[in-house]
């Protein structure tokens, strides 16, 4: 569509209008997929279109008359003029022929001026930001002092923008108060679990625990405000029946979301870690990527398993996954519902990303996989106590070489 662009950079669309006699409208469209950007794109296309079709200049068909009606001398000859005829008389004062006065023409009328304010213009509209002051820095520090990038510095700025954006006043003077608006901003539209809370506060918990450590500031008005519920999902795992159905409906699919589904099944990784990949590593020509942000025990190496090989490009030296996590979870939803996956009838609870990392686990522990290799591969922690494992040279799965963690991690398969 004329109306859809990529910026330089990015992978989601966004929509670009030039209203005449207002300012340029653009607006993210916080999609890759062009199908899914054209849908989202759609009511302000069609404000536009309606408002450009009211400013159309207006065209009346005409008849464009050479001469006035009457009895007139035309050329040295007497004709007969009427609003579309001229009739040539000889000297008898009979018709000898007869000609057009004039011929078809048409009114341009210009475009009225002003018009109507749509709301889906107004809606567009991108929000003043807010002015930059010394909290600013604060999450610059946070993001060079940990060697933050990717996915975990854009989830950083995300949260700082809401802060800024629904508190937007100094840390020093924010209270618990202002930490549960954040919450509420995040559940205008429906209660979210409690997990997915405290994971995106996480990077401003972290800044403002930084600035406490340097002595710049006293007290963190974020931790702790996220309300406690009982409402973790403990999702059940995709059988291999459910992964032969898969196999032969994979093609229904995006190349980017096959890749996905690849990737989650025969790794095991995380959502998060799964759009964290952006580049890759080798070691003794095997390939490899270095992943885990949830906690100190996920930071680990995964090396590639053989059946995910073919989906790989040659090389990783960008993104792996485009595009928005919860829009990926939504479409491989939607798809797992289309070819009977998940049902609401057959009493399981299907994730349809989480639910690849519990088949995993299951199928390392049925291949007789070491409970510490099983730990270095996933990521797995029990979060009550320290692991041997890492207590004594494993820490991020480097006590075992990546030929190990290859042989158990093929296992897994698809």
């Amino acid at each position: 569509m004329r109306y859809l662009f990529k910026r330089k950079g990015s992978d989601n669309w966004y929509v670009r209008l030039q209203p005449p006699g207002q300012k340029i409208v653009e607006k993210s469209l916080g999609t890759s997929d062009l199908k899914l950007a054209e849908i989202a794109a759609m009511p302000l296309i069609r404000e536009h279109k309606a408002f450009m079709y009211q400013r159309r200049p207006t065209v009346t068909p005409f008849w464009d008359r050479a001469y006035e009606p009457g009895l007139r001398m035309i050329d040295g000859e007497q004709a007969i003029v009427t609003d579309r005829e001229l009739q040539y008389l000889d000297a008898s004062g009979n018709v000898i022929r007869r000609e057009a006065n004039g011929g078809p023409a048409e009114l341009l009328s210009p475009a009225p001026v002003g018009g109507p304010s749509f709301k889906a213009y107004d809606d567009a509209k991108r929000p003043t930001p807010p002015v930059k002051n010394g909290d600013d820095a604060l999450l610059e520090t946070y993001i060079k002092h940990n060697g933050i990038d990717g996915l975990r510095e854009r989830q950083a700025r995300d949260i700082w923008h809401i802060f800024r954006t629904v508190v937007n006043k100094p840390l020093k003077q924010c209270t618990r108060d202002d930490g549960r608006a954040i919450i509420a901003h995040f559940e205008k539209d429906g209660e979210i679990k409690s997990a997915t809370l405290r994971r995106r506060m996480v990077p401003l918990i972290a800044t403002v625990n930084l600035a406490i450590d340097e002595g710049k500031l006293t007290f963190n008005p974020f931790s702790s405000v996220v309300p406690v519920r009982d409402d973790e999902d403990e999702r059940d795992p995709f059988n291999e029946d459910d992964m032969k159905i898969m196999q032969a409906n994979l093609h229904r699919l995006s190349k980017s979301d096959q890749l996905l589904v690849c990737l989650l099944a025969t790794t095991g990784v995380r959502r998060g870690e799964a759009f964290e990949i952006d580049r890759e590593e080798r070691e003794n020509g095997i390939r490899f990527v270095t992943i885990g942000t949830k906690t100190p025990q996920s930071l680990r190496r995964v090396p590639f398993p053989a059946d995910l090989l073919p989906y790989l490009p040659p090389k990783i030296t960008g993104r792996l996954i485009p595009g928005r996590m919860d829009t990926a979870g939504k479409r491989l939803h939607a798809w797992l519902t289309e070819i009977g996956i998940i049902n609401e009838n057959d009493g399981r609870d299907l994730g349809p990303m989480h639910s690849f990392r519990h088949r995993a686990a299951n199928r390392l522990r049925a291949a007789g996989v070491l409970e510490d290799v099983r730990e270095a591969v996933g990521g797995w922690a029990n979060g009550k106590k320290k692991k041997q494992s890492r207590k004594y040279g494993n820490k991020h799965g480097a006590g075992y070489p990546l030929s190990v963690l290859r042989e158990a991690i093929d296992k897994i398969g698809f």
